[in-house]
């Protein structure tokens, strides 16, 4: 990868938004970071530079419009451009629709899609502008089968990979220069099971993720792989599960 490209990484305070930032810092990227947890930014920035990038953040809500716009300011304020925007800030509540847990279905909604939708608002214009530019949004192999309780998170998986795909089109027809890609991880163990609020599900997706879960450095390096393709290919999607996971 290119030492001056500017990348902006949204849920970069843990897995895979902080394995990336790390794996991409070691090539000297210009590092533009968004979470909530303001604590674990900071320490993250002091990493990115001792390993050659160079980091700024700001705390960013991804479901706030306006925290979102302010993260794509900052980094065109400070850098001059957006080459790469990663949507990686998502959540993953476990239940079984009857149980109607509204609370869980709205924060996936709010943050899986509409938290894309708004990092996406943020970038393009920029990107367009400059005539270049990727956007990488974060879906899951659950964007591509459903099952009993996943739902709900499956369907904003599977709204991601749609935005992604329309996105993919419009582009190309603007002939923007802009590259558009889905990554699609299995069992990544990051804290993402965490914000499985059944405790039920909890215990299962324990137990599955402890059995064929890999590093989420797995999936930073498919991110990196992707941002240092020529810029006149792009992967539209990738799919990257453990080599033991069956589903």
């Amino acid at each position: 990868m290119e030492n001056s490209k500017v990348v902006v990484i949204t849920g970069a305070s843990s897995g895979i938004g902080e394995a990336t930032a790390k794996i991409l810092a070691k090539d000297g990227a210009k590092l533009v970071l968004g979470a909530r947890r303001e604590d674990r930014l900071q320490d993250l920035v002091k990493e990115v530079e001792e390993l050659g990038g160079e980091a700024m953040y700001i705390v960013t809500d991804v479901t706030k419009v306006n925290q979102v716009e302010s993260l794509a300011k900052l980094a065109v304020d400070t850098f001059g451009r957006i080459d790469v925007w990663l949507n990686n800030a998502g959540i993953m509540p476990q239940s079984l629709l009857k149980q109607k847990k509204i609370d869980d279905w709205d924060s996936m909604i709010d943050i899986n899609i509409k938290g894309t939708l708004y990092g996406i608002g943020a970038a393009i214009p920029y990107m367009e502008e400059q005539k270049a530019g990727h956007i990488i949004n974060i879906s899951s192999v659950a964007g591509h089968f459903a099952h009993s309780g996943g739902s709900v998170y499956s369907a904003t998986k599977w709204a991601v990979r749609a935005i992604s795909e329309s996105l993919r089109e419009e582009m190309a027809e603007d002939q923007t220069n802009v590259r558009v890609t889905i990554i699609s991880p299995g069992a990544i163990n990051t804290e993402l099971l965490e914000s499985v609020t059944d405790k039920g599900f909890q215990s299962n997706f324990e137990d599955f993720y402890e059995t064929f879960g890999i590093s989420s450095e797995r999936v930073a390096l498919t991110i990196k792989q992707a941002i240092d393709l020529p810029d006149d290919a792009a992967w539209n999607e990738v799919i990257i599960r453990p080599t033991k996971q069956v589903m």
